[in-house]
């Protein structure tokens, strides 16, 4: 028995005042509202309608369960309601997964803007150098760089992820200007504790540049401090720098000798229906950071 649809039919009767009254608003025969109807009365064990072949009347037992039946068909459609709002307007929990410093860079910025673009958006930014997966860590969408997962997944290309070279202007004042690889034998470095056991940087030609760090941290922003303060030469994305080297207090060097950009890319889950939260955050980094 399809429940709901002899609710239906039961409360288009009692509105309507007969069955085939109840059967144009309803669409149906007549006959099919009659059989809702004794479904129903089955189902329940007790008559909800007095009738004769001029006039119909509710039961006591009917008018009771017509109140309960009203209830139900509204809060039904409520829920449909409220799905079909879903549907067309951005609203609930997006959940974002994102390199440390490109997150804290590019990402947490732009954010600002859709979130006041959405007022019933909420995002939760998860930034993390590890590989998340988007099904096991329950991730709406992530931001990768270098190669892409085997798994089919939509990716949506980025702007490359860029390495620069800095240094403050104090400090090449002080120790001089390198103009290429070998001139940085001897100059002051500062190392990401991720690169320990590398034996220095990678360079565009491939090969590591030997060096003894003066400085390790595992922080890249304490390295930036540093390197505006004038401690040494810093190799870091160059999302972290491009404010100080727009402000002059980091000097870019050895552009021609950077390591090649590498890939970046939007990552989620392919899916037929609508899923306007994650829509609308794809769009907008896409427009911003595309």
């Amino acid at each position: 028995m399809d429940t709901l649809r002899c609710m239906q039919a039961f409360v288009a009767v009692a509105d309507h005042g007969s069955f085939s009254a109840a059967a144009v608003h309803l669409q149906v025969s007549a006959v099919m509202v009659g059989k809702y109807i004794q479904q129903l009365e089955a189902h329940l064990g007790t008559a909800l309608l007095q009738r004769n072949t001029r006039r119909q009347r509710l039961t006591e037992a009917g008018t009771a369960y017509l109140a309960g039946c009203r209830q139900v068909l509204e809060q039904v459609q409520q829920a449909e309601a409220d799905v079909a709002g879903l549907q067309r307007q951005p609203r609930g929990l997006l959940r974002i997964s994102a390199p440390t410093t490109w997150g804290s860079c590019v990402l947490a910025p732009l954010l600002s803007g859709l979130l006041r673009a959405q007022p019933l958006l909420n995002i939760e930014l998860d930034l993390s150098n590890r590989r998340v997966d988007l099904i096991e860590d329950g991730f709406d969408a992530v931001i990768r760089v270098g190669p892409l997962p085997s798994r089919d997944v939509v990716a949506r290309p980025l702007q490359p992820y860029a390495m620069s070279l800095c240094a403050a202007p104090s400090y090449l004042r002080r120790r001089g200007t390198p103009r290429t690889p070998a001139d940085l034998d001897g100059h002051d470095c500062l190392s990401h504790l991720a690169w320990r056991g590398g034996h220095g940087w990678q360079l565009a030609n491939g090969e590591p540049v030997d060096w003894e760090a003066r400085l390790t941290s595992n922080d890249g922003y304490a390295l930036r401090e540093a390197a505006v303060a004038g401690a040494g030469l810093v190799l870091q994305p160059t999302a972290l720098l491009a404010a100080d080297i727009a402000a002059g207090r980091l000097k870019p060097l050895l552009r021609d000798y950077l390591p090649e950009p590498r890939p970046m890319h939007l990552v989620y889950l392919p899916d037929r229906r609508p899923r306007p939260r994650l829509q609308c955050f794809v769009e907008y980094v896409l427009q911003h950071a595309g």
